[in-house]
Parts: structure tokens; sequence; C-alpha cells
């Protein structure tokens, strides 16, 4: 029989691991590149990554601002939740 409360704990061990080196490589490239770009299609993956970069620079020391632009390219097949989002 699986202890579920086990494996709850090693997969939110894992899912922490990985949010902290994204977190890790955000800053790194905030700090070596001069124009970096954060690409969004609105998607679940584009989601998490702004959701890291807001709390890679979500401080009082950078003001709570991501230092770069998000990119959106607008296919003109998106849904309209997306776009109002993005203009949000």
């Amino acid at each position: 029989m699986t202890n579920h409360a086990h494996i709850d704990h090693l997969s939110n061990a894992h899912l922490d691991a990985l949010e902290e080196e994204t977190i890790f490589i955000l800053r790194e490239v905030a700090a070596a590149f001069e124009r970096p770009t954060l690409l969004f299609s609105g998607g679940k993956d584009s989601l998490v990554m702004l959701k890291c970069a807001e709390k890679a620079f979500g401080t009082p020391a950078t003001g709570g601002k991501i230092p770069y632009p998000l990119l959106m390219i607008d296919t003109g097949h998106n849904f309209h939740e997306v776009t109002d989002f993005r203009d949000f």
C-alpha cells in the first residue's frame, strides 16, 4: 500500500525545486542580457512562466516589475479571454 502523504511531499518538493531553479534562471537572464523578452501565448506554460517571473522580481528592490517585456504574437486564432488578459 502506498503512503499518499509521502508521495505528495515528494511531488511538492520536486515542484518547489523546479520553481526555485526557474526563478534563478530568470534572474540570471535579467542580469546577463541587455534586452531579454519573455514570450507569452496565454497557455498554461506561459502562465506558469509569468507567475515565476512575478515571484522572481516581485520584491521591493525591483519595484515588483518584471525587468523585461512580454511578447505575444497574435495569430488571430486566440480565445478572447487570452487577449482580454493580455490587454488588462
